[in-house]
């Protein structure tokens, strides 16, 4: 737990880092607090579907070690519903990453 606070807030350090570009010193106040908030919203949306995806994917992975502990003889068959139920989990957060950056750019 405390590796993941940690992550988190070095995360939001990093995202705050580069969204106070020295480049928007040129721009008016409030497209530069503008261009700010958008670039804050896109990190912040990709980085917590990626976190959410991350965290399911290891949820999935370990009740699948779990239930193969448990009946050794369906190894195959969940294996199978394991690799099914994470690609589409990583598929999920790969749009919600995608769509947090059309966002920023838009």
């Amino acid at each position: 737990m405390k590796n993941l606070l940690t992550l988190s807030f070095l995360a939001f350090v990093a995202t705050a880092v580069a969204a106070a570009d020295p480049a928007l010193a040129q721009e008016t106040a409030v497209a530069a607090r503008v261009n700010t908030m958008q670039g804050l919203g896109a990190g912040l949306a990709a980085g917590l579907a990626v976190l959410g995806a991350g965290l399911g994917i290891g949820r999935i992975g370990g009740s699948a070690v779990e239930s193969i502990a448990r009946q050794p003889e369906m190894a195959g068959k969940i294996f199978i519903n394991m690799l099914l139920a994470a690609a589409l989990v990583e598929g999920v957060a790969l749009f919600a990453v995608v769509v947090g950056l059309l966002g920023f750019s838009s």
